[in-house]
């Protein structure tokens, strides 16, 4: 029996690895597979890295690892069956029924066995999710208290601890001009990193001339990520000590030359493996229960952890195959190129994209209200801009991007989400400083110079009336429009139709 670890399940203090400590451990590194996106080239190195680093972790205490590096998942289970015959898998059950049905087949198929065991990763199980559920809707705040019962975090004789459930209404400030965060953490590329990288790019060089920004994305910054669970603990160390004070008061805030603000960047520990949810939970709580952060930031963190995270797990497993393909408001248009090469006039999206460009990340309200709000408006097709957010951040894997950038972002399903997160420049001005610094003016929503994001929501909210009128939601942003006479509407149409054309033509 070999222990089968795919390249995001690298825990080793649970699960299989520390239960079987006896028995040998199999990696397998794909191309093929690394090639199926134009992924950002920092999140190829950090997962190739990460197998790595687990590798010859184990293998410094005495643990026999088969590490396959080949073209194919197929190839690298061939050649392990054919030196190991018969044997039999054990890995984490993956998200969907179909993709487990794929593995037993590819297993089958290469003359072994497999066997899945619970994903290690997450606080809630299937079962009791689907217990919690029911046949009723989804509702995350509902599960997020369910899960705090469950758990007991930031609980105090069954109430919530504070006597709130959510300070979500702390969590909208906008920082002082003098405010600065602390500088992120950087961890430098060790030997085998840099092998990594050097292969990364050599190996995957061909396949970025095919991408449609040319080899803009082979430039980026230098890599930063935690690697190994070590570095991922020193991140955790770093957010708790620095960070997590001022995380929620400022998590919703943008500013132009400040990418990380207050948040974790521990989503690439967590999604990897590296770190655990359970842990990190406790870390926030406990900086509450010394003294060394509020409330408000320590629920915020819980809350993105223990109720968010979890839940979209558990959407995206229900949900799948329909949900990476919905398309309830059927929008059709292509995504604009200036989400691969940044080249806007618009200094918010032109911000955010050189930071995703540079560093394969951004930040969560920067991905709904700028990304993800830009393409709702503009009526991008949702299956592309998933397809982005999967290629481009290096904390993306599909059961991440997919509820988030469907569903959240572009109301693609509306299993879950109660509304379209739609606004206007006004919102960005509020959350931000880039409004500022832009040629486009922020309070105009027709003729020459108006900001884009007004049209295009009024123009959202116009030709998709039929859809959304009747949502409860969307009754005062519908009274707006009812003021709104038809010469105003047939302004705002038209400027809508000249921003898209625009953008196709790359000069918006």
């Amino acid at each position: 029996m070999t222990v089968w670890l795919r390249g995001d399940h690298l825990i080793r203090r649970s699960g299989p690895v520390a239960r079987r400590p006896d028995e040998p451990v199999l990696l397998i590194e794909s191309e093929s597979f690394a090639r199926k996106l134009p992924y950002h080239p920092h999140k190829l190195i950090l997962l190739f890295s990460a197998m790595r680093h687990f590798r010859d972790e184990l293998q410094d205490d005495g643990r026999t690892v088969h590490y396959q590096q080949t073209e194919t998942f197929e190839d690298g289970l061939t050649a392990h069956f054919e030196a190991n015959p018969n044997d039999t898998l054990v890995t984490h059950r993956p998200q969907t029924e179909s993709t487990q049905a794929r593995l037993e087949s590819l297993v089958s198929d290469a003359g072994g066995t497999v066997e899945f065991v619970a994903d290690e990763r997450f606080l809630c199980s299937p079962s009791q999710f689907d217990e919690w559920r029911g046949d009723g809707r989804y509702r995350h705040e509902d599960f997020y208290r369910f899960m705090r019962r469950e758990t007991g975090y930031l609980m105090a004789d069954g109430d919530p601890v504070g006597g709130e459930w959510n300070y979500d209404d702390q969590n909208r400030e906008t920082p002082p001009d003098e405010w600065t965060p602390p500088e992120p953490p950087r961890f430098e590329p060790d030997a085998v990193t840099e092998d990594v990288i050097e292969w990364v790019d050599s190996t995957f060089e061909g396949s970025y001339d095919e991408r449609p920004y040319g080899g803009d994305w082979t430039d980026p910054e230098p890599f930063r990520w935690p690697v190994t669970r070590r570095q991922a603990v020193g991140a955790l160390d770093h957010f708790i000590t620095n960070r997590l004070s001022e995380f929620g008061s400022y998590q919703d805030a943008m500013l132009d030359d400040e990418w990380a603000m207050s948040h974790s960047l521990l989503s690439t520990s967590l999604n990897l493996g590296l770190l655990g949810p359970d842990e990190v939970i406790k870390r926030a709580i406990a900086a509450y229960e010394d003294g060394d952060a509020p409330l408000n930031s320590v629920e915020g963190f819980v809350r993105q952890v223990l109720g968010w995270r979890e839940f979209l797990r558990h959407v995206y497993r229900q949900e799948m195959p329909d949900l990476a393909e919905a398309n309830q408001l059927g929008a059709n248009e292509a995504l604009p190129d200036f989400y691969w090469d940044g080249d806007t006039d618009m200094a918010c999206l032109s911000d955010v994209v050189d930071g995703v460009r540079q560093r394969g990340y951004s930040h969560h309200i920067e991905r709904l209200m700028i990304l993800a709000n830009f393409g709702l408006i503009y009526g991008v097709e949702p299956a592309q801009l998933n397809r982005w957010f999967h290629a481009g951040y290096v904390d993306a894997f599909h059961w991440v991007t997919t509820p988030n950038v469907v569903e959240m972002g572009l109301y693609g399903a509306g299993v879950f989400a109660t509304k379209p997160y739609a606004s206007s420049a006004n919102y960005v001005d509020k959350m931000s400083d880039y409004c500022s610094g832009c040629p486009y003016y922020k309070t105009k929503t027709t003729g020459d110079g108006a900001c884009p994001f007004n049209a295009l929501y009024w123009d959202f909210l116009d030709r998709n009336e039929d859809t959304l009128r009747s949502n409860h939601r969307m009754g005062l942003m519908y009274s707006h429009v009812d003021n709104k006479d038809d010469e105003e509407l047939a302004e705002i149409r038209e400027r809508a139709e000249e921003i898209r054309k625009m953008a196709e033509a790359g000069e918006l």
